[in-house]
């Protein structure tokens, strides 16, 4: 089975456009169409239903994806156990990472990387943290370093490198900055911008407010934090950020007994080969741990 058929099958279906799939494999749209053409007339059945503009898998192709995703992960994983074997750190290591890990924790750590190993091509892919946990099921990324999820279950092995403190915060002029003393039933009462609610720092401050019976007033919600602190000190809502972020621009609002934290890390797939490159970077991120004990 022709595995440039295979990969161009898997972007159709993730993509669900011959026309993305082509842009994402640079590639010609009729130079993809021939590729499934090929893999249809080897299988002798049709794998996409196409209506119009609309595209979607046959159910022979609902069947054919999790194994196409197998055997080029395989291939993948075949590679590297046989790049591994001259012990050479080199090659091409395909690091996801969400943009505020990107931004605030890895720069220095990506500059003494590419210093000490100039034989390795980082692709880094900046993503939300819960899209880059597919990234790493599917095996289009090797590593990733991000915000772990509050549980981590196989084939995900999720190691934490840095404990990150979040903190309520609200422009210098708000009402909530202005009291001498702020309770969590008070901040709810007013408008915040919070994460999408698909991630995980939504889920743990999400989860703050529903264990003592209260509902935040979620007036806007957005996945970049550096977005979510320009709004913050413009005075338009309160919010959640990692300390690391805070300067004059937003007040910390100091809540009685409240703690909160996420953990920042890396994760891999725990049944593929990891390049020489790929344990490298991981020995690095092991050895500026924060002590997480």
């Amino acid at each position: 089975m022709d595995l440039a058929a295979l990969n161009a099958f898997i972007a159709i279906a993730e993509q669900g456009s011959f026309s993305e799939a082509a842009e994402r494999l640079h590639l010609t749209q009729p130079a993809v169409s021939k590729r499934i053409a090929s893999l249809e007339q080897q299988l002798d059945m049709r794998l996409f239903d196409r209506l119009g503009r609309e595209i979607s898998l046959t159910e022979a192709g609902r069947a054919l994806l999790p194994r196409a995703y197998q055997i080029l992960n395989v291939m993948d994983d075949t590679r590297r156990a046989l790049t591994n074997l001259n012990g050479e750190i080199s090659g091409r290591l395909t690091l996801a990472t969400s943009h505020h890990i990107g931004l605030h924790r890895l720069p220095p750590l990506l500059r003494a990387f590419t210093r000490a190993h100039p034989k390795v091509a980082l692709d880094i892919q900046f993503l939300d943290s819960e899209v880059a946990y597919e990234e790493i099921i599917h095996g289009r990324a090797e590593l990733a370093v991000i915000t772990l999820a509050p549980q981590t279950r196989e084939p995900v092995h999720a190691v934490p490198v840095w404990d990150d403190p979040l903190d309520f915060v609200a422009a210098p002029g708000h009402p909530l900055a202005l009291t001498e003393q702020v309770e969590l039933a008070d901040i709810a009462r007013h408008p915040a911008v919070f994460p999408g609610g698909n991630t995980f720092t939504r889920h743990f401050v999400s989860s703050l407010f529903e264990a003592q019976g209260l509902t935040p007033n979620i007036a806007m919600s957005t996945n970049y934090l550096e977005t979510i602190k320009m709004m913050v000190s413009i005075g338009l809502a309160w919010s959640v950020l990692p300390r690391t972020m805070l300067d004059e621009q937003v007040t910390r609002l100091p809540v009685p007994n409240i703690q909160l934290s996420r953990q920042l890390g890396y994760i891999s797939h725990s049944e593929r080969t990891l390049s020489n490159a790929a344990r490298a970077f991981m020995r690095l991120l092991d050895a500026h741990r924060d002590d997480l004990a």
